[in-house]
């Protein structure tokens, strides 16, 4: 017989699923705030390149600390459902 699928495993892959879109996301974010900080080093910054920084800065940080904590949690779990140590 099939089991039905366990809704604990299903959310758990649905967080996971989000967490590798905020990593991307937030990396994306730095790596877009290094490249204009480098333009604006090179040909001068002016207020736009500032806030654009400034903003990749903020929102990179936002989205990618929780998304951090919560791959941690997301690996741990699947660890202990693997190792069977809950």
């Amino acid at each position: 017989m099939n089991e039905p699928p366990d809704p604990v495993l299903i959310a758990r892959g649905r967080v996971a699923g989000w967490v590798s879109k905020g990593l991307r996301t937030g990396t994306g974010l730095f790596a877009t705030a290094t490249i204009l900080f480098f333009a604006g080093f090179v040909f001068n910054f002016n207020s736009l390149l500032t806030g654009a920084i400034t903003f990749c800065l903020i929102a990179g940080s936002v989205i990618l600390a929780p998304s951090i904590v919560f791959n941690y949690a997301v690996k741990a779990a699947n660890r202990a459902d693997r190792d069977g140590t809950w």
